[in-house]
């Protein structure tokens, strides 16, 4: 288990039950061994659920960037059955940091797309951490237009902290690619659902999350910029990130009063990199419920839904 610098109380009382555990593994007195174990695993629950009840902005984005939060690859493998990935952009290569491809979701043909971060140093190193390039972008404009050919509805796993800024990045037309795959969002006549299951930072995500319907787990983000960005434009100073986080309104019950977002999908106490698998059942549970509120609409009312839905942005005030 990873712990968060919050969660530090935590992981003296945690460490201390299995100590204790594992001695009992060696001694005769394992009952009286289990119930102190026991006891501290009492405690330990309840100051859980004490850290987790009211987490402030700064919290939630290490939250929603702890590396054992499951990522695109476990959603897809767990949710949706006879997976294809698609690679390639027709141009100038395949970008690991999104993934994407046909499958069936409850025996419902789909597209699925997301961005995938990796789990450990190589393979966070082969999909550069989540960061699209160009032809990240170009693959996903790919799929959706293969998607809106056949009729299929098109899911978004975003997790990112927003596009690669890098040099080749930039002369392949980033802004461009970002550009276009929003457009290709909004034109596109099948209905479209967003899952922001991590980090949704910028521009990078939002070209994945001009969708009809946009939900996000509990404590993940979504924002224009990450808190150390904006600390360090606005303050010359990336140490004020945690002011920087309160101020960008980036959690989910703050999106969801703005009318950003539509749904927020309840973790497991401790996030989802507690229990993996109760977060992806969720979230396929709400996909399913989101795609059951656009059945049966007409191409162009998808459209005009969508293209509403954003129009719509910014009449409400969080005062």
């Amino acid at each position: 288990m990873v712990y968060l610098d919050f969660e530090k109380p935590l992981a003296d009382i945690e460490g201390k039950a299995e100590e204790l555990r594992a001695m009992a593994r060696k001694s005769e007195d394992a009952v009286d061994v289990e119930k102190e174990a026991a006891a501290l695993d009492k405690k330990a629950s309840d100051l859980l659920q004490e850290l987790y009840k009211n987490l402030n902005p700064w919290r939630k984005t290490q939250v929603a960037r702890h590396p054992d939060r499951p990522h695109c690859r476990e959603y897809i493998s767990a949710l949706f059955t006879e997976y294809t990935p698609l690679a390639g952009d027709r141009a100038f290569g395949d970008d690991h940091a999104v993934m994407g491809g046909l499958a069936r979701l409850n025996d419902m043909p789909c597209m699925v797309i997301g961005h995938e971060k990796g789990h450990d140093t190589k393979s966070r190193i082969l999909h550069n951490f989540g960061m699209a390039r160009p032809e990240g972008y170009r693959k996903a404009i790919r799929l959706m237009d293969l998607a809106h050919r056949f009729g299929l509805p098109v899911i978004m796993l975003v997790d990112t902290q927003g596009a690669y800024p890098g040099k080749g990045a930039e002369e392949r037309g980033q802004s461009e690619a970002i550009a276009r795959c929003t457009q290709k969002c909004l034109e596109i006549g099948v209905p479209l659902v967003t899952v922001i299951i991590g980090e949704g930072g910028s521009g990078g995500a939002v070209a994945f999350a001009t969708a009809n319907r946009i939900a996000m787990l509990e404590h993940s983000i979504y924002s224009v910029i990450s808190p150390e960005g904006c600390a360090s434009i606005l303050w010359r100073d990336s140490e004020k990130m945690r002011d920087a986080a309160d101020a960008l309104k980036l959690t989910a019950q703050d999106l969801k009063k703005l009318e950003v977002i539509d749904r927020i999908i309840p973790e497991p106490l401790g996030g989802a990199q507690r229990a993996p698998q109760q977060a992806i059942k969720a979230v396929g549970e709400e996909i399913v419920a989101m795609l059951e509120e656009l059945k049966g609409m007409k191409p162009a009312d998808l459209i005009k839904d969508r293209r509403q839905k954003f129009l719509s942005m910014g009449s409400k005030s969080l005062a």
